[in-house]
C-alpha cells in the first residue's frame, strides 16, 4: 500500500433547497391562502477519524468533495428533504489546515473524532412565511443558500508514543524489527526505508507501545535533503527519541552532531523532547575502543549512553527498561 501523509482536497456543502410559491385550494375552503413550502438543508462534509486507516491515499486521485443539495420547498408547507451529509473518513493522527491562510481547523487523533468542514446552506423561505394582513396572497419566495466551500490541506502525523531516529544505515529498520512484529526492508544501503515503519512493542503491563521508524536523516534534512525531512513531522507526537548512532562510521561523534542540528533546525520542540542516545553495531568495535568512545560521548551529552547490537540482539533489554522508565510505564 503507497504511503501517503500529504492531501489537498476541497470540500463543498450541499446548497439549500429553494422555497416555492403556492396557493392552498381545496373544496369547502375559502380563501386558502399561501402554503408555498421551505427548502431543505443542504448537507455538510464530516470528517471523521478511523483506526483502520493508515494513509491518505484515497485523497490522491479524487480532490473533491461535495455534499447532497436540499429539496426545493412543497405546497401545503411541506418542506423540502435536506442534502445527505458527506462523511469523509481520515486515519487517526490527521491535521486539517486552511489550505492558503494555514490556520489549523481540527485535529483528529481519537477514532471517532469528528470535524465539520463545510456547512450545508440554508433552504430557502416559502411564500407561507410571507403572509401578512398588507399582503394576503404573497408571491415571495426566497432562494436557498449555496453552502460552504474551502479548500483544505490534510497532514497526517503517525501516532507513535517512540520515534527512532538516526542517520541512514544507523540500523532503524534492523531495530524496531527485532523488538517488534513489524518487518520493514533491511539491506546494506542508505535510505532502505522509503516512508516510517510502525511496530508494537510488548510492555511489561501486557499491553503495547507504538514505535516509529523514521527515514534517515542527513545534514540540511530539514531544510530539505534527502528523505528524512519528509517526515520529520511524524515524530511531533512522539514522547520519547531513540537516537541511534552507527559506531562503525568514521566519525560517530560528528554523526550524533549532524541528527541533533537537524532536529533544532525543523522546531516545534523536537531538540528539547527526552532522548535517549544508543551506540549501534557493538559487534564493530572492540570491547575498550566501544567503552572510550561510550565514556566520551556521556561526558559531551551529561546523560547515559546505552549500548546495543540489533543485528546480534544484544542490549535490547537494558534499552526496553531504560524506554519505559522514560515513559513511566511499569
Amino acid at each position: 500500500m503507497q504511503f501517503i501523509d500529504q492531501a489537498r482536497i476541497a470540500v463543498q456543502g450541499g446548497r439549500g433547497g429553494d422555497g416555492i410559491v403556492a396557493f392552498r385550494r381545496e373544496k369547502y375552503v375559502p380563501a386558502g391562502g399561501p402554503s408555498g413550502g421551505d427548502g431543505g438543508r443542504g448537507g455538510s462534509v464530516l470528517l471523521v477519524a478511523d483506526s483502520n486507516l493508515q494513509t491518505l491515499l484515497d485523497f490522491k486521485y479524487k480532490r473533491l468533495f461535495a455534499a447532497d443539495d436540499g429539496r426545493r420547498g412543497g405546497p401545503n408547507r411541506s418542506t423540502g428533504a435536506s442534502g445527505s451529509p458527506l462523511v469523509i473518513k481520515v486515519p487517526c493522527g490527521t491535521e486539517v489546515r486552511h489550505l492558503r491562510t494555514g490556520i489549523l481547523l481540527g485535529d483528529l487523533t481519537e477514532s471517532g473524532d469528528e470535524l465539520l468542514v463545510a456547512a450545508g446552506g440554508r433552504g430557502g423561505l416559502g411564500n407561507a412565511h410571507y403572509l401578512s394582513n398588507r399582503n394576503r396572497a404573497p408571491e415571495k419566495f426566497t432562494e436557498g443558500k449555496e453552502g460552504e466551500q474551502w479548500p483544505l490541506q490534510l497532514e497526517l502525523k503517525l501516532l507513535a508514543e517512540v520515534g527512532i531516529i538516526g542517520l541512514p544505515n544507523a540500523g532503524k529498520s534492523t531495530l524496531i524489527s527485532v523488538l517488534s512484529a513489524a518487518r520493514p526492508k533491511i539491506a546494506d544501503y542508505p535510505f532502505t526505508t522509503l516512508v516510517p515503519n510502525l511496530g508494537v512493542v510488548r510492555r511489561p503491563t501486557g499491553d503495547g507501545t507504538v514505535f516509529a521508524d523514521i527515514p534517515g536523516l542527513i545534514a540540511g534534512a530539514a531544510q530539505g535533503a534527502g528523505l528524512g525531512h519528509d517526515f520529520l513531522r511524524h515524530i511531533e507526537r512522539t514522547r520519547l527519541l531513540v537516537h541511534l548512532v552507527d559506531v562503525g562510521a568514521p566519525d560517530v561523534e560528528r554523526d550524533l552532531e549532524v541528527v541533533e542540528q537537524e532536529l533544532k533546525a525543523y522546531g516545534h520542540g523536537l531538540s528539547e523532547r527526552p532522548r535517549l542516545v544508543v551506540l549501534n553495531k557493538l559487534e564493530l568495535l572492540a570491547p575498550e575502543e566501544l567503552e572510550a568512545l561510550r565514556l566520551r560521548i556521556e561526558a559531551r551529552l551529561g546523560q547515559p549512553v546505552l549500548t546495543i547490537s540489533a543485528a546480534m540482539a544484544q542490549g535490547l533489554e537494558p534499552l526496553k527498561q531504560a524506554v519505559w522508565q522514560e515513559l513511566g510505564v511499569g
